[in-house]
């Protein structure tokens, strides 16, 4: 079930709590991937607040909503780059995307499979793509209070074996969000505090989300084959078959 794009908005751009989300995700997405310099970059779910760093160095940002969340125009003051789509149906040609992030889109989709398909379809070969998710061991996951409450929480192997089934391959991996999901002043003031000491004792693979790279998988052509086999090559043609001599 996907939450509704006003609540989305509202959580990380008019509260405490979903505007250092927001800081420390786009802090982990930068270490990932430090430049985009001519890709073209493609958001699904939410990931407008994810996306904007990259606007002045792309070629191209599209952010795709699906059409149950419903859509808001983004980004604000610029010509618009988001747009409405079915789950499972987008509005891009086959290999369009160079790269690829799901912020609110895996784990709340109705039909994962067929979304981990469509993703494949759009990333171009050896284009990677990003899924943030929520830590099904995390506190994020556990309380309704943000949108990790939300969906369907992993297990980092429960995601990187879902994403092998649909020929992607993990590459990196990282945990964030180590603060408590409250807006509370104390919890929100000793954010950064929580989030190196957890990177620390971890070593980044814990914390509230879960955030997986993964490489589109790109298989050998077997065209041709059939045809080869309809011309056989004819090495012992014109070799007489021995015969059996009587005994």
């Amino acid at each position: 079930m996907h939450l509704d794009v006003l609540d989305l908005r509202n959580f990380y751009y008019r509260t405490g709590l979903g505007r250092a989300a927001k800081q420390v995700i786009c802090t982990q997405i930068s270490g990932f991937w430090p430049s985009v310099n001519g890709e073209t970059v493609v958001g699904f779910g939410f990931a407008a607040p994810l996306l904007r760093p990259f606007l002045d160095s792309a070629a191209r940002v599209i952010c795709l909503m699906p059409a149950p969340q419903g859509i808001m125009p983004w980004p604000p003051q610029r010509p618009n780059a988001s747009v409405l789509c079915e789950e499972t149906l987008w509005p891009l040609p086959n290999g369009e995307a160079d790269r690829l992030v799901l912020l609110h889109g895996l784990e709340t989709s109705e039909n994962p499979t067929r979304l981990l398909d469509e993703c494949r379809r759009v990333l171009a070969p050896g284009g990677k793509a990003l899924f943030i998710v929520p830590n099904r061991t995390g506190l994020w996951a556990r309380r309704d209070g943000t949108p990790f409450g939300f969906g369907r929480p992993y297990s980092l192997g429960q995601l990187e074996s879902q994403l092998r089934r649909r020929a992607f391959t993990p590459e990196r991996r990282a945990g964030v969000l180590f603060q408590p999901p409250s807006n509370r002043s104390f919890w929100l003031r000793t954010g950064p505090f929580w989030e190196r000491a957890g990177q620390r004792i971890t070593r980044g693979i814990a914390g509230g989300v879960l955030l997986v790279e993964a490489r589109k998988d790109v298989y050998a052509s077997e065209r041709g084959l059939p045809e080869a086999v309809k011309r056989p090559m004819r090495i012992l043609e014109g070799i007489a078959i021995p015969e059996a001599k009587p005994v």
